[in-house]
């Protein structure tokens, strides 16, 4: 018979809610993130035998993220997320790598009296930034990202010329309405980087390209943002692109004697058309183990 051994591993705690307020000045600062931590060395003794003397507690992880957020700060959620992984690594004997997934919600500053208030916010219901950090042997990876960037374009887009067989009832259209939910990350080749003009840098040509690029596919459109990024950011290697193809389908108004030229549509939300890309440099480093994610690493 075959021997039975243990395979890949790892163990983390996930979604820390992390909520910090710099209060320097009477004008305050408010970061508000989510923080998953993932460790990762030899910690088969704790499997194979329920030997805990190489685990840092998860709740250690907790508290190392809260502490962390007071002692260095959460300017960035880059620069925290490599504190937090050269921390693991370089200060927790048994921790050979250690990965950091961090989502950040935004809020902007409330409006009273025609001026943004000091220490008053509203939740802003825009995209959420996310930055995943991998410290180990191989290196240091930053990668940067945004999720749930709802974006609609009513006209510039088309889809026809497609492959037909005998299941095919969709009809080409020159004029439809575009929508998707974006996610899009991407791969820095060094840790020296201004994070928070790069990222708005990075979302202002996402948002760009999706506007002014008369789109035959959404697949030519994921492309075309991609290109837009590496062109614009010579420190970003790849760009990896996901959007669900929110349907707008122009309504049948024809029972009420009524003309409808693409102006009322059903929003049809499943099932979707799922296009995903990776838009990279021929000449890239290698990424190492950047892309191994915490959630679904073990998949």
């Amino acid at each position: 018979m075959s021997e039975i051994i243990l395979g890949n591993n790892q163990y983390g705690k996930a979604e820390i809610r992390v909520v910090r307020i710099h209060r320097d000045t009477p004008r305050h600062e408010i970061h508000d993130v989510n923080v998953s931590t993932c460790l990762r060395g030899d910690f088969s003794a704790a499997y194979l035998a329920g030997d805990q003397s190489e685990v840092l507690p998860t709740d250690s992880q907790k508290q190392t993220a809260y502490a962390y957020a007071k002692q260095k700060g959460l300017h960035s959620i880059e620069d925290y997320g490599l504190a937090l992984a050269r921390h693991f690594v370089g200060d927790v004997e048994p921790v050979d790598g250690a990965r950091i997934e961090i989502e950040d919600y935004a809020w902007e500053r409330a409006v009273v009296d025609g001026a943004a208030h000091d220490h008053t916010w509203i939740r802003k219901g825009q995209e959420v930034r996310t930055a995943a950090i991998t410290v180990d042997a191989h290196g240091e990876y930053v990668i940067g990202g945004l999720k749930d960037l709802v974006i609609l374009k009513s006209t510039g887009s088309e889809f026809a010329g497609f492959l037909e067989d005998e299941y095919t009832l969709l009809q080409p259209t020159r004029d439809r309405v575009m929508a998707t939910s974006l996610v899009a990350q991407w791969r820095f080749t060094t840790t020296e980087v201004d994070w928070e003009a790069t990222y708005s840098g990075v979302k202002a040509q996402l948002v760009k390209q999706f506007a002014v690029l008369h789109s035959l596919a959404l697949q030519q459109t994921l492309f075309e943002m991609g290109k837009a990024v590496l062109e614009t950011y010579p420190d970003i290697a790849e760009v990896r692109l996901s959007a669900p193809n929110k349907h707008h389908f122009v309504y049948d108004l024809s029972p009420f004697g009524l003309d409808n030229d693409n102006e009322v549509f059903n929003a049809d939300d499943r099932p979707y058309g799922l296009i995903q890309a990776t838009v990279t440099r021929d000449d890239a480093p290698s990424a190492g183990t950047a892309w191994d994610a915490y959630q679904s690493w073990l998949t």
